[in-house]
């Protein structure tokens, strides 16, 4: 059992904030807060540190890990934007929309053979300010066993997750709102509807969506 590092969130400070980023590009894995939900992260090019994810949540590997990103350009360095990505983005971004793009050349090996990836900008504050201090995409995935509830209570976090990640960034309860999610791979597809309509995603694209 490693030695979990507990933070709160409401008392962290910047040199933390910059702290954690670093350890996460250099393959920490830490318990996060989303907007959504807590998330179980760390730097999108660790590919020991994303098994070792794999094998916390008894994941398949098969399937890959959504990449939230500080910002679009910091998104672009893994995926390739189409104008109605870019549309989505501004609009949308930072917020509960997520979004599967081509991968570049860089972000292949990180759709693990999948035509997209999926990204999101993040409108978590905290989670943005670590985001923005990291080179690269933060890869993430729910913070619990696959197959079980998400997890929003921090008593239960830590009964998973403590002495078995790095860090647990702890801000409180949250709501479990999912995002929702559009496949622009090939002609663009609903696969889930959350925060933000079909009705608005259609009227930013400007064309009519599919349901998964």
């Amino acid at each position: 059992m490693s030695r979990t590092c507990i933070i709160k969130a409401a008392q962290v400070t910047a040199a933390e904030i910059s702290h954690l980023a670093g350890e996460l590009e250099q393959g920490a894995v830490a318990v996060l807060p989303t907007d959504t939900v807590y998330g179980l992260g760390t730097g999108a090019f660790c590919e020991k540190s994303i098994e070792r994810i794999y094998q916390l949540k008894n994941r398949p590997g098969g399937m890959p890990l959504q990449l939230l990103a500080a910002t679009v350009q910091q998104a672009r360095q893994v995926a390739q934007f189409s104008a109605g990505a870019e549309k989505l983005a501004a609009r949308f971004w930072p917020g509960g929309l997520t979004v599967i793009l081509p991968p570049t050349s860089p972000g292949k090996k990180l759709a693990r053979g999948f035509a997209g990836l999926g990204l999101r900008v993040p409108a978590c504050a905290v989670l943005g300010d670590i985001l923005g201090r990291m080179a690269g995409p933060l890869a993430c995935t729910s913070a619990n066993l696959h197959g079980q509830p998400v997890v929003t209570d921090e008593e239960i976090l830590l009964d998973i997750f403590n002495g078995k990640v790095d860090y647990i960034l702890l801000a409180g309860s949250l709501s479990p709102v999912a995002s929702s999610v559009i496949d622009l791979t090939a002609a663009p597809r609903l696969l889930r509807e959350g925060t933000i309509s079909r009705t608005q995603l259609e009227d930013t694209l400007g064309e009519p969506i599919c349901l998964n």
